[in-house]
């Protein structure tokens, strides 16, 4: 089977979201991708944030990370030892794994992952 028609098809379709999203207001759509060997590979969108101390805003990377298909949305926590929250950081990471309270050194450091829908680290 020629593969050429079907990706003419796949790239029309692709071009046809970029117009109909570029004015749409509707928010978290996916995205998909077309690799060199011609399989799609959908991503997400993650809130990204490097330092966020409680009470306060992120102080520091602010912004949204693309996750592809290896990759999750998480959302990283570090409590003190009597369980007082110290920190929270947010972004795309690879191969990501739910954990909780790892030892690192004075702290207990959480991590929580996400591919369900743009943004889902939002509310982990």
């Amino acid at each position: 089977m020629d593969t050429r028609p079907l990706l003419g098809f796949l790239i029309l379709l692709c071009c046809l979201r970029v117009l109909s999203g570029s004015f749409s207001f509707v928010k978290n759509q996916d995205e998909i991708i077309v690799n060199e060997d011609y399989s799609i590979m959908e991503i997400i969108q993650c809130r990204m944030c490097h330092l966020q101390f409680p009470g306060e805003n992120c102080s520091r990377g602010r912004g949204i990370c693309m996750a592809t298909t290896d990759e999750a949305c998480t959302v990283g926590r570090m409590f003190k030892k009597d369980g007082t929250p110290w920190l929270t950081f947010m972004g795309c990471l690879k191969n990501c794994a739910n954990v909780e309270n790892i030892k690192w050194s004075i702290y207990l450091v959480s991590f929580r992952c996400c591919r369900s829908y743009d943004m889902c680290n939002e509310n982990l």
